[in-house]
C-alpha cells in the first residue's frame, strides 16, 4: 500500500490540544521572555554564524552532505510530506510540497535514515546540543505562509545543499528581514520571530535543517530545558514520532 497523500492545508485538521498542550501555549510567551532576557547571544531575528563554530564544519563538508542527501531524496514520493507525518503541521504544509527526511526530533533518532547518511550523521553527532536535524525540501510553488516555532530555548540553522537557479524567487521572510539561500553556505535564525518562505520557481530546495540549544544564563537554562523536555513528551513530538513509523512501515510494505 503507498504512503497516502499529505491533506490540504486547512486548521480543522489540527487536533485539539489537551490540557497540558493549553499549559503550555499559555506558559510560552513568558518562558520565552525568560529565556530572550537569559540569551549569552542576544535575541534577535538572525544570529552570527561566527558564534557557532561547528557551523564551520558542517559548510566544510557541504557537498558531501549534498551527495547523500541526493542518494536518499531521489524519490521524492517515498520522502514524507510534514503534513502526513505531524497533525500540527496541517494548518501551514502545503499538500505534499514540504517534505522531511528526519535524522532526529527532539532527541528521538531515525536510526534508519542516519544509517543511510552516515557521513551526515557523523557530522551531525559532532554538534553541541542538537534537538532536531532534517533534510527539509520545497518543491516547486510552495508557499508556507507565516508562523512561529515552539520555543526560544532552541535556535536554527540552514545549509543551502540545492538552491534553484533563481535565487532571488527562493526566500524567507523573518520578521521584517529577508533571506535568501546560498549553496554551501549556512545561517541562524530564531523561529520564534514570525517567519514565511517562497519558493516561486520550477525547481526544488532541499537544505539541512538543525536545531540546537541556544546558549543561556543558569536560570533560563533550566527554564527552557523544563520547556523543551514537556514538548518532547507532549502530543505534538509523539503523534509526529507516531506517524513517521506509520509512514516508514507504509513505505516498506
Amino acid at each position: 500500500m503507498p504512503p497516502p497523500s499529505a491533506p490540504k492545508p486547512n486548521s480543522k485538521l489540527v487536533p485539539k490540544k489537551p490540557l497540558l498542550m493549553k499549559f503550555g501555549k499559555w506558559a510560552q510567551p513568558r518562558v520565552n521572555a525568560l529565556i530572550g532576557r537569559s540569551s549569552k547571544v542576544g535575541d534577535k531575528p538572525f544570529h552570527d554564524k561566527a558564534d557557532f563554530p561547528w557551523i564551520a564544519r558542517l559548510e566544510a563538508n557541504w557537498e558531501t552532505i549534498r551527495a547523500e542527501a541526493a542518494a536518499v531524496l531521489g524519490d521524492l514520493e517515498k520522502v514524507p510530506p510534514l503534513a502526513a507525518i505531524s497533525p500540527d503541521h496541517r494548518r501551514i504544509a502545503p499538500a505534499g510540497k514540504w517534505r522531511s527526511y528526519f535524522f532526529q526530533g527532539y532527541g528521538y533518532r531515525v536510526e534508519a535514515n542516519c544509517a543511510a547518511c552516515p557521513k551526515t550523521a557523523a557530522l551531525l553527532a559532532e554538534v553541541p546540543e542538537i534537538n532536531s536535524a532534517l533534510f527539509s525540501i520545497l518543491l516547486p510553488g510552495t508557499h508556507i505562509p507565516a508562523h512561529t516555532g515552539v520555543t526560544k530555548a532552541i535556535l536554527v540553522c540552514h545549509l543551502a545543499l540545492q538552491v534553484p537557479r533563481k535565487a532571488e524567487d527562493c526566500r524567507m521572510r523573518v520578521a521584517d528581514q529577508q533571506v535568501n539561500w546560498r549553496e554551501g553556505e549556512a545561517f541562524v535564525f530564531d523561529d520564534i520571530y514570525q517567519h514565511e518562505v517562497w519558493n516561486d520557481t520550477d525547481e526544488t530546495r532541499i537544505i539541512l535543517l538543525v536545531q540546537f540549544r541556544r546558549p543561556v544564563g543558569l536560570l533560563g537554562r533550566l527554564v527552557g530545558g523544563a520547556f523543551l523536555k514537556g514538548v518532547r513528551h507532549s502530543r505534538f513530538v509523539q503523534e509526529a514520532r507516531q506517524g513517521l513509523t506509520d509512514w516508514s512501515e507504509r513505505a516498506m510494505a
